[in-house]
Formats: C-alpha cells, structure tokens, sequence
C-alpha cells in the first residue's frame, strides 16, 4: 500500500462517483458561456494543438495521475507471449485458410500467410521498441502521440478503438452462431427475429451480449486473473493444433501440391491481404505494458516470441490442409472440420470446433484487456472525459473504460448482423501499423530543438518519397497495371527514399530495445502495410474517410478545447 501514499488525497474520494466535474473538468466546459468562448477560439486552438507533441514523461508520470490509481505490475513475459497467442490465434484460421487455398491462392497459401507473418513481424519491431521505452496502457496512441501529435494520435486511436469495438461485436456474434450450429444445424437457432426492426439488425441476439459481459467482467476483476484464465485455454487450443499438424502430415500427399501456383502470383497475394486479419490482435497485447513487471524485457520477448511461433503454426497449419487434400476440393465454410471427415476421422471435427470457439473466447477476453487500456489513456489526455481513466483501487484495472466499452459493443451486438459487422472492413489496423512505423522513423531521425533544420528537412523529402512510392505501388498493383516500368520506378523511389535516410545521422539511439536495420525495416513496413491497405478496396476506404469525419467534428467541439485546457494549464503550473 506504500506506494499509493503519494496521491492518497485523491484516492480517499470514492471510486463510485459521476458528477459533472468528473467528466468535464475542464475551464472550457464550466458554464454554457465558457463553452461558448473556447468554441470562438476554435481556429486558434487547433493551430496551437494540431501538431502539439506529448513527451514520453508526460505519458509515463503526467497522465496516469488522472487514474488516481495505478494498475498492477503482475505480467511477465511468460504472460504476454500467452496473451498473443490467445489474442491473435482465434477462429480465423479455421475458416479463411480453406476459403483462401480453394479460391485465390491454392497450395501456394502457405506463401501468403509467410508474406502476411513478415509484414506482421515488421509491425511487431516498431511496436516493440516504443512499448519498451514507453510501457503506458495506451499502446500506439501514445507512441503516435508522443511522435505525430495529437490530431494525428486522436484520428488513428479513434478508427482503430472503433474497430476494435465493432470486431469484438463480431466476435459476440460469431460465439452465438457457431454454438448454435453445434446445437442445431442453424446459426440463427439462438436469436430472436423481430419483424418490426429492418434487415440486418432484426435478429436479436441475447447470447453475444452474455458472451460479451463474461469475458469483460472477467477483464474487470483483474489483469492476472484473466491472464491464467486465457493460459489454460490457449494450452487446450495449442494441442488440438498440434494434432491438426501432426495427423495433417500424417495422411498428406505430396501430389495435392500440385499446380504450386493455380492462380499465379497475383492469387498469392491476393490471399495474403486476406490472411492478414489472422495476425492481428498483437497491439492490444502492447496496451499491457504498463502492467508488465518488466518491460525492458519482457515486452520484446512477449510479442516477437508469439508473432514468430504464432507464424510458423499458421504455415505449417496451412501446409498440412493443402497435402491432406487437393485444393479444389476443401470446403470453403468448414475446411478443417471437413477434411477430417473426408479421411474418415469424424470425431475430429469437434476438436476443431472446440478450438474455434476457445480462439474466439480468449480473443474476447484479451481484447476486453486491450480496449479498455486503450480508452484509458485516451481519458488520462482529456480526449474523453478523464472519468473513464479512473483506475479501481483493488482491482487495479480500469472499471469504467471497460464497462464503456462493454456496453457499447453489446448493444452493437445485439442488433447487428455479421453481414453488416464484416462490411466495417479493417482498414484502420493496416493504416496504424503504417503509422507506427513512420513514427519510429521520425523518433530516430527527429529531436525537437536538437536536430539541424537541413537534417530535417531532408529527412521529411526522403520520407514522403518513401510513403508517396509506397503508395504508387499499391495503386499500380490494384489497378491491374504489370508492366515492368511502372514497378521499377516506383521501387527505385523507394529504395533511394529510404538510402537517403540511412545517411542522415539518427537523432536517437534506443535506450532499451531497439529496432535492427533503421530504416530498412520500417520502411519495409510501410511498403508492406499501404500494399495491403490497397487491397481492402473503395469501401473500407470510403468507411475511413466517413468515421473519421464524424470524429473530427467531436474533436473540434470537445476533444480540442479540452485537451488545449489541460495542456496550457500544465504549463503555468510548471
């Protein structure tokens, strides 16, 4: 109890409150005329806090002073490699794999999740070393932040906690339906049909929002509570992998891997684009650190040990699907289960289902995790009322964050098909990744008041001609152009892009853990994320463009001219 001595004027108030000045203590928001005033000084506002940078002290000390509690250091690196695997392995690589090999790639799947793995891995650097150097429960917002600004941190951590909302709704959903069909052979068993409601949102689905409360309020009664939990189960889910690639190779045939390329090259990637989405889960495993006991080094070997075994199952998972049948024969909606079957082990078929439904389980719970820190620090910087920073006392977990965050993808839940959860497209994962990796480029290149203003001026020309060939690329890709011409200029651009850089001298040398091959790696990443980014198509784009409008306008009305108040009153009391 020692160390909540010093903020002990503030934990004696009771942790159960909501008043006003709870969720907007800001000057700006006191009366209806102060509102009023700061909404007058919009323009000069956002000119001050547009490109406004946070410090790593800032994020470490400053802000969790909002919490007025602090969360527990109970994980160890035992524990996160444990939470990235519960996290990311989840039941997608049961049903995309099979779609993917018969449709777009053939045997040559094993390919597209290897490509899918690096880009991932890239990601996983960069994350690394910001999580090592600023262990904070905000993840990539306060990475983003600390580098890019507010306006930049606010526009990506809102699309992506959006997502993750929406994906956990999904996720909900997709528990109901497959524990129905295990039931009965009808994933609509469960639900609800209302005739008065429109289509899409009239099959009300009570399971997904028990689902949803379990697996969040086990996130609420404590971090290392939920971290055994999501060990037994990932052990159960890793040996029925196991026995999914042993007895996989057991009855494969070399010649099912023939034609290697059924659909060329261009299927390879393709599918690629689509497998991403079974390596994702990794950043809300980052959003621990800050209740990680040793972060130096516990946080390098928790997410690069997962995101290496975790890439090396999925390919030999991929592998073994492909030689245990010709491609053009695996079932699209159930390839494991099917192929088991087609071999005459029947019974086989439920150990698969067991794992889907437990990768969907610990994905929920590590998610409930993950959001909830993520919409913490968001609070601590006054983007959203700082009433949903507040961390419990004896849990030490952030209660009302994951309450919100609960409630809000239950109602989600409830009403939304899957048909419309899968059009919300992940456009903002693969844009974050993105810009993880330009921020890491900036804090190596790029010391506020330290470096030269011609170093930096011909860091930002070698930046933008490595995003701007990055882009050319995908644009090139997507728009079926394959001449040689158009690749080798734009890869060209690219390369000199990114050699300029590594002749600039580094601004910053990693304190803890460090990102090899600066800039070649990031760089890599960048490439890597805005050629997947193109192959999401119009719609994910358009549905980034249109959520981030709307949360543009709630910046300009509230998070502005509150987090302009925080900041300025920071400062005359420094």
């Amino acid at each position: 109890m020692a160390k909540e001595k010093p903020i002990s004027s503030t934990t004696k108030r009771s942790y159960w409150r909501w008043s006003k000045t709870d969720f907007f203590p800001e000057t700006s928001f006191q009366t209806l005329s102060s509102y009023k005033t700061a909404l007058s000084q919009t323009c000069p506002r956002l000119s001050d806090r547009l490109l406004a940078r946070s410090s790593s002290t800032d994020e470490l000390v400053t802000l969790q002073k909002v919490s007025e509690n602090p969360m527990q250091k109970c994980l160890t690196w035992w524990d996160l490699i444990w939470l990235g695997f519960g996290s990311v392995v989840g039941s997608g690589i049961f049903v995309i794999t099979g779609q993917e090999a018969h449709n777009n790639a053939g045997p040559a799947i094993v390919l597209s999740y290897a490509i899918s793995g690096l880009s991932a891995l890239l990601s996983v650097f960069c994350y690394t070393e910001f999580a090592a150097e600023i262990p904070v429960a905000g993840g990539s917002f306060s990475y983003l932040r600390v580098e890019l600004g507010d306006f930049v941190a606010f526009i990506a951590a809102g699309n992506i906690l959006l997502e993750a909302l929406v994906g956990a709704a999904g996720l909900g959903r997709s528990w109901s339906s497959y524990f129905a069909s295990m039931i009965k052979n009808d994933s609509d068993f469960l639900r609800i049909k209302v005739d008065s409601l429109p289509v899409g949102f009239n099959l009300l689905d009570p399971l997904a929002v028990v689902v949803l409360l379990v697996a969040n309020g086990i996130a609420m009664s404590g971090t290392k509570r939920t971290s055994w939990l999501n060990w037994i189960a990932s052990l159960v889910s890793g040996a029925v992998i196991v026995f999914v690639i042993v007895f996989g190779f057991i009855h494969a045939k070399t010649s099912n891997l023939e034609p290697f390329f059924p659909y060329g090259v261009e299927g390879v990637f393709r599918a690629a684009a689509v497998v991403y989405w079974s390596y994702t889960g990794f950043d809300m495993v980052a959003n621990m650190a800050e209740e990680t006991k040793k972060p130096s080094r516990d946080i390098p070997i928790g997410l690069v040990g997962s995101m290496s075994g975790i890439t090396v199952v999925y390919c030999l998972m991929a592998l073994a699907l492909t030689m245990m049948v010709k491609y053009t024969e695996i079932d699209v909606n159930a390839a494991y289960s099917v192929v088991f079957e087609q071999i005459g082990m029947n019974w086989a078929k439920y150990l698969v289902s067991i794992c889907a439904l437990k990768g969907m389980t610990t994905s929920l719970l590590v998610g409930s995790l993950g959001q909830a820190r993520y919409t913490t620090q968001i609070a601590r910087a006054h983007m959203i009322p700082p009433f949903f920073a507040l961390i419990h006392p004896k849990t030490g977990t952030p209660v009302y964050a994951t309450l919100l965050v609960t409630l809000i993808s239950a109602i989600v839940a409830l009403f939304s098909s899957l048909d419309v959860l899968s059009s919300v497209l992940s456009f903002s994962t693969l844009f974050i990744f993105m810009l993880i990796a330009v921020a890491l480029l900036v804090r190596r290149y790029y010391v506020k008041d330290v470096t030269p203003k011609n170093d930096l001026v011909k860091f930002l020309i070698c930046l933008f001609i490595t995003i701007g060939s990055s882009i050319g690329v995908s644009a090139l890709w997507n728009s079926n152009e394959r001449g040689w011409l158009g690749y080798t200029t734009a890869g060209l651009l690219w390369f000199f892009g990114t050699l300029g850089m590594a002749f600039l001298s580094k601004q910053r040398v990693p304190k803890v853990w460090g990102v090899p091959l600066v800039p070649w790696l990031p760089s890599l990443s960048i490439v890597m994320n805005l050629f997947l980014i193109g192959s999401l198509g119009l719609t994910a784009i358009l549905r980034f463009i249109i959520c981030s409008a709307v949360m543009i306008v709630y910046y300009l009305l509230v998070g502005l001219h509150a987090t302009y108040d925080v900041a300025h009153q920071n400062e005359l009391s420094a």
